[in-house]
Formats: structure tokens, C-alpha cells, sequence
């Protein structure tokens, strides 16, 4: 997940000055939450850009603590609450805004969309190879000493309270068969999909099922995520990696825990397969699935 949105950044400047649309004066802003080892500068701000261009909506990434090493070592809820933070003091977000999210920056999306209190709503929500219901396998991290260390500590136990509170990932590392300690020392992802019996919150499954548009995409050869189908909420049975369910077929969805199944009803959710490895998306691609529910006038 760690920089692995490598686009031809030649190409992308061409397309943007020949696809640009002239920006509305009150079109709906949106904002970027990056995936795990990126930061907001580099790629991430020229694909803000290229959005920003193909669809003639403001738009600007939103850096949670120092961007790279903090998406690794800052928990989920604390990257979550700054999030929520940060949106609350930008004024050109009071009326409404969009969400484009990758990878890991989806977690923050929606930890941004439910538990934040007195927040300005999130109209339309695209989210590009997001983990949602979890992820079977620890996350690679490029190379050098912290990304060692990472990968050391997240082997050795992950339902541990000292890599929960320090390690990112872990937040939403869900393996099958190892439900009864997922769900008791878990410190996200449990309480991002109310899948805990005694604590389900009808008000984090109100604020998601508020959404006017849900954006599920999926990459047919991303080899990141595991499941790849965990993009569209899709996971493997409780008790071991035999069974793959499809999202219609899962307990949240069935039992509707987040308000998903409530938007997949009312057509609000759009389950979207493109080609390509994780995060690998084409110009096509974005133009065709991502930069139309960027482009509502308030």
C-alpha cells in the first residue's frame, strides 16, 4: 500500500491540460486521504490536482500528523480524531464535501464519516482499494529500519495492546479463525463495522448510511490487499480462509450493521472493478468512475 499509486506523471499532466474543466464557483469541495508510507506531497498532491482538473471541483489533500512515518505509527483512532479535527476548522467544507480515499487513507475516511461529532456531511464517497472488512495478511513496507521494525512487531502477536497502540495497520489486520481475539483487543476495525453484539452504535451506521453516494473500487490484480474483494466489503468466512463471501453474503451486510446494505438498497453504492495492480489506476478510469461524483453543484 505504501506509494504504490505510481502514476506516469507526464502523461497525467497532458490529460489534465486537455481534460481540465473550468471550475464552478459553487461546486462541492473534496478532499484526499492518502494511503499508509505516502504523504500528501509528491503524487498525491498532482493526483488532487488532476481531480481537481477533470472534474472543476476544489480539492486539496488532508495530511493527518507528518504523513508517511504517522500513517504507519499513529493509531487509527488518533488519525481519525485529527481528521475530524482538522475538517471541522476548514470553512470551505461547512456546506458539505466529497471524499477520495486510498488504500489505508479509507479507514481515516470513515472513521472521519462516523465518529465524528457536530461535523459538516460527506455528500458522495469514492473509495479506491480500500481494506474495509479487513485484511488477512500484514501490509509490505517498502524498505528501511522503522518498516523492519513494523513488520517485526506486527508478526509476533497483532492482537497485542502495545501493537495496537503503535502500529497502524494492525488497527484492521482481521485474521480468519482468530475471531474471539480480533474482537476483544482489535481497537478499530471492530468498532468501524459495529461488529461487536453488545456495541453496536446506530449512530456511526446513521452518519455512514447518510451518504449520497458510495464508490467501491476494486483492482482485479491487487495483490495487496487479501482479499482483494474486501475493496467492495467482501471477506472470508469467521472461521478460516475456505470460504470467500461475497459482500451480499456477509453478517454485515446482511444484518445490515453500517447502514451499507440500507444504501445498497436505495442504489446509492456503485461496486466498481477496474484493472490493474492496487492503487494502479488509469486516466480512463478516473474520468470515468471517480471524477463524476466530484462534479454536483451544491
Amino acid at each position: 500500500m505504501a506509494k504504490t499509486l505510481q502514476r506516469p506523471f507526464l502523461l497525467l499532466t497532458v490529460a489534465t491540460v486537455l481534460f481540465s474543466t473550468a471550475p464552478f464557483s459553487n461546486a462541492i469541495p473534496f478532499i484526499v486521504f492518502h494511503g499508509i508510507g505516502d504523504q500528501c506531497s509528491g503524487g498525491v498532491s498532482n493526483f488532487t490536482q488532476l481531480l481537481s482538473s477533470v472534474s472543476g471541483s476544489p480539492g486539496s489533500c488532508l495530511e493527518i500528523g507528518n504523513g508517511e512515518e504517522d500513517s504507519w505509527f499513529m493509531p487509527l483512532v488518533l488519525q481519525a480524531s485529527e481528521a475530524c479535527k482538522k475538517v471541522k476548522l476548514m470553512k470551505e467544507l461547512s456546506q458539505g464535501y466529497n471524499i477520495v480515499a486510498e488504500s489505508q487513507g479509507n479507514m481515516v475516511a470513515r472513521g472521519l464519516i462516523e465518529f465524528c461529532h457536530d461535523a459538516p456531511p460527506v455528500i458522495n464517497y469514492v473509495s479506491l482499494g480500500g481494506p474495509h472488512a479487513g485484511i488477512a495478511r500484514v501490509p509490505n513496507c517498502p524498505s528501511g529500519l522503522k518498516c523492519d521494525i513494523a513488520e517485526a512487531i506486527l508478526k509476533l502477536e497483532i492482537y497485542n495492546d502495545f501493537v495496537q497502540d503503535h502500529i497502524a495497520p494492525s488497527g484492521y489486520i482481521k485474521i480468519p479463525g482468530e475471531m474471539t481475539k480480533y474482537l476483544e483487543h482489535s481497537q478499530y476495525l471492530p468498532k468501524l463495522n459495529n461488529e461487536r453484539p453488545d456495541d453496536r452504535n446506530s449512530i456511526f451506521k446513521d452518519r455512514f448510511a447518510s451518504l449520497h453516494n458510495l464508490v467501491l473500487v476494486m483492482f482485479q490484480d491487487d495483490t495487496v490487499l487479501i482479499p482483494k474483494e474486501t475493496s467492495w466489503f467482501g471477506y472470508y468466512t469467521d472461521e478460516g480462509f475456505g470460504t470467500l463471501l461475497s459482500t451480499q453474503e456477509t453478517k454485515l451486510y446482511t444484518e445490515d450493521w453500517i447502514g451499507l446494505k440500507a444504501l445498497d438498497d436505495a442504489g446509492k453504492v456503485k461496486y466498481v472493478s477496474v484493472s490493474g495492480e492496487h492503487l494502479m489506476i488509469s486516466f480512463q478510469d478516473v474520468v470515468k468512475y471517480v471524477a463524476p461524483y466530484l462534479m454536483q453543484i451544491s
